[in-house]
């Protein structure tokens, strides 16, 4: 048995969680927005303790939104809310992007690939897929009015004259009904949404209705209204499932500032047909279940990096699965060298950090971490920044650039009063200090500390063998212009001529320190 006194089970941006069981295997699949690889997939053998395995794609249809080409950027759109369901020995993973306006469809005999794409005709809005036990296949989604469509055996589109119809309709006008999941358990149907009433007004509650058939009545109403006592951010929306002996969690998500939506495990019981979320209408801290592999070592799902790997041939190794990009890489324009290192050279002019190409990110961390790199900007050209941000609408970079043959130490910032709507940003950032450098090579580094909600950056750079702190700190926040949680990343833009480069080696993560 393993003891969880740490819930939230993953203190990372890991929202719209749907999890599924395969023998004694736990799977999870969750949202990515922009970043690529995209589809992040996690494995876990207690549904506590969590590691990355992999990525669905690689790329979904390269638009200019996506490859963050001239001016485009996909900020706030991407993948959303998938789901992940396993019969008949094929794994399959449904969602839609909100850039392309498709509904995706990936399908592989085994969780690590290669998974195969096709497009389902329609637009699914937070959809689930169900395989019934006779063979029929139907796909719920919507926000407010919940819809019920059966697909073709091929899962390339509607049935003709199948199943279409409303199952649910939430009477409040507010956020409304969405972040569906529909299960078929003991020959009755329970589909589990996602409630809102309206933004600032209460908060978001998970909601279960039950049908004994597709064509009857759903019914039921809010199962979780409970934020664990974090600053009223309810715990909502994710899957269910049964671990080996019977006994039935909820993975669901909790908003949590600055570092984006994180899983919260919650118990599920059952009364009269019905589920019982939770422990007294709470969520528990501590609980207690049973591992299949009680001594397993967990990859963690954040990670340093020498920018050192064994095959270096084509300067394109496969990176450590817990990096993704800021948008999908030109793969022309990074590279990792034979004596280690991670060149990043520019491809176009950038106004700031947030259309910089081939951002290198990973997700940051519940309550406080930080990272380190150096950086060789020995290949600026003028004009040039490069350096670690902490990647969001609200970003905050400490960085190295350019200018007249000198190279200086620059952080830079974009505060909210500079930004009132959740629009793309077109501004240059706010430079808030500046200090000449005697030479191309620094080590920086961001501290980011979340508890209570502070979510709040500091800046430092190696000075005399000591780091030294760059100005006040600066203010994070979740915002839906990105929708994410902040992340480091590692980056270079130009701001006058293309061609420049930088490298970085030895990034360091550190968390909770």
């Amino acid at each position: 048995m393993r003891e969880c006194d740490f819930n939230p089970i993953i203190k990372s941006d890991y929202p719209d969680p749907d999890v599924i069981r395969v023998g004694d295997t736990y799977y999870m699949l969750s949202t990515t927005m922009h970043f690529f690889p995209g589809g992040a997939l996690l494995r876990s053998y207690d549904l506590i303790h969590w590691e990355p395995i992999g990525h669905l794609f690689d790329s979904l249809d390269d638009t200019p939104e996506e490859c963050l080409e001239h001016e485009f950027t996909n900020y706030g759109r991407g993948m959303w809310a998938p789901c992940l369901r396993f019969c008949n020995g094929t794994f399959y993973a449904v969602f839609v992007s909100h850039g392309t306006k498709k509904t995706y469809l990936f399908r592989a005999s085994d969780i690590n690939g290669p998974w195969k794409k096709s497009v389902i005709k329609g637009y699914y809005h937070d959809c689930s897929l169900l395989f019934d036990d006779d063979g029929r296949i139907y796909i719920v989604y919507g926000n407010r009015e919940i819809h019920l469509t059966e697909l073709d055996s091929e899962l390339t589109g509607p049935k003709s004259g199948g199943l279409n119809k409303v199952i649910a309709v939430d009477p409040v006008d507010g956020l409304g009904y969405e972040g569906s999941h529909l299960y078929k358990i003991n020959g009755k149907y329970y589909l589990f949404l996602i409630h809102w009433e309206k933004p600032g007004i209460g908060r978001r509650s998970e909601v279960c209705l039950c049908a004994d058939s597709l064509d009857g009545e759903f019914k039921g109403g809010e199962v979780l209204n409970d934020d664990m006592g974090f600053f009223n951010m309810g715990v909502a929306q994710g899957g269910i499932v049964d671990t080996p002996a019977g006994k039935w969690y909820a993975i669901l998500f909790r908003d949590n500032g600055a570092v984006g939506r994180i899983p919260v495990i919650v118990p599920v019981t059952w009364k009269n047909d019905f589920p019982v979320f939770g422990v007294g209408g709470k969520v528990p801290a501590n609980m207690e279940i049973a591992s299949s592999r009680p001594y397993y070592r967990y990859e963690s799902v954040y990670t340093s990096d020498s920018f050192k790997y064994e095959d270096t041939e084509d300067g394109h190794p496969k990176l450590k699965v817990q990096w993704q990009w800021n948008h999908k890489p030109h793969d022309e324009y990074w590279s990792i060298l034979p004596e280690g290192g991670l060149k990043l050279k520019t491809d176009k002019l950038s106004i700031n950090v947030t259309h910089a190409c081939n951002t290198l990110t990973q997700r940051m961390m519940y309550p406080k971490c930080e990272a380190e790199v150096t950086v060789d900007a020995s290949g600026l050209k003028e004009g040039d920044v490069a350096g670690i941000c902490a990647l969001q609408g609200l970003y905050g970079l400490i960085g190295i650039t350019k200018e007249t043959g000198e190279y200086f130490l620059v952080k830079i910032v974009r505060p909210e009063k500079e930004r009132m709507d959740n629009s793309n940003d077109y501004m240059p950032g706010m430079v808030t200090e500046k200090i000449k450098l005697s030479g191309p090579i620094v080590s920086l580094c961001l501290k980011a500390v979340f508890e209570d909600m502070q979510d709040k950056l500091d800046f430092f750079y190696l000075k005399d063998r000591r780091w030294t702190k760059v100005g006040p700190a600066h203010n994070l926040k979740f915002r839906l212009d990105h929708f994410c949680g902040a992340r480091f990343g590692l980056f270079v833009y130009a701001t006058r001529e293309c061609g420049g480069s930088a490298v970085f080696t030895n990034f360091e993560y550190r968390y909770n320190t």
